[in-house]
């Protein structure tokens, strides 16, 4: 059964202890041999091109042309060409600052293994007390991807550091939960089908980076980051073989980033 590989991580930019966080992050993303990865907070800036210095040749890098302070903004790396490119702004209200890092949509149209799909990553506010602006960016993002479905029999991946909880009123719309603004969608989320039961916590203190960034330590840990496959009328239009946490463990004493990311193999439905 042909199956493909995609993926999703926050490569926090260069903080930390950049140059040895380098070499786990590229050691680790060539032993897993991904097909599809939406990367967010890459720096891109100055001549210096962080995704292509950690993927280097073999893959196809695009990079979303909004960009914050330093160049930071998000990219997706793709083993096959893209045959399209499209963008979307996520604004929301006058809250959002771009200066603060984003938010936008980003989607790839590429031919794989398991037919013609769409790669989308989608990267909101950050902001904990902005739920109302994910509210209005997750529609806005769900907009731009069935503009770009129309009629087409397509599959469909979002990803991303979506800075909700599953439980929040963003990730419930995305998960066809609830409708927003007159709309509603169902994208079915990787870990809940894979594993039922696990919180999966991909920003928690089980990651040492988090106490060096002193607020984000006095909250409980939380499941941001998600891999989201679209579903027709009875589930999604791909199964998901399998899914689970990436870069969630040290190489010797060094963490990969602050995020975990996550990982899932999918394949055509039966």
């Amino acid at each position: 059964m042909a199956t493909i590989r995609v993926a999703t991580l926050n490569i926090w930019g260069r903080h930390g202890d950049w140059r040895r966080r380098r070499d786990v992050l590229r050691d680790g993303f060539r032993a897993l041999e991904a097909d599809l990865v939406a990367l967010q907070e890459t720096i891109l800036d100055d001549g210096y091109d962080q995704v292509a210095d950690l993927f280097g040749a073999g893959y196809h890098v695009v990079h979303h042309s909004r960009r914050g302070r330093g160049g930071v903004g998000c990219s997706i790396v793709s083993r096959w060409e893209p045959e399209d490119v499209q963008e979307t702004a996520l604004d929301g209200t006058r809250r959002v600052v771009q200066a603060d890092f984003l938010g936008q949509s980003a989607a790839i149209d590429v031919a794989t293994p398991v037919g013609r799909l769409l790669f989308v990553n989608h990267k909101p506010s950050w902001q904990l007390g902005y739920e109302h602006e994910r509210e209005l960016q997750a529609v806005s993002g769900a907009r731009f991807v069935e503009d770009l479905v129309g009629e087409r029999e397509v599959h469909v991946v979002v990803a991303g550091d979506m800075d909700a909880r599953p439980e929040s009123a963003s990730m419930r719309f995305w998960t066809g939960r609830q409708s927003l603004g007159g709309m509603s969608v169902a994208y079915q989320d990787a870990w809940e089908f894979a594993r039922p039961g696990e919180d999966g916590l991909t920003f928690t203190l089980e990651n040492p980076q988090i106490l060096a960034e002193n607020d984000w330590a006095r909250i409980p840990g939380r499941r941001i980051d998600y891999v989201l496959v679209r579903c027709g009328a009875r589930g999604p239009t791909l199964h998901i073989a399998s899914c689970s946490r990436l870069f969630d463990r040290p190489v010797g004493e060094v963490w990969g980033s602050d995020h975990f990311g996550v990982v899932a193999d999918l394949a055509v439905a039966d």
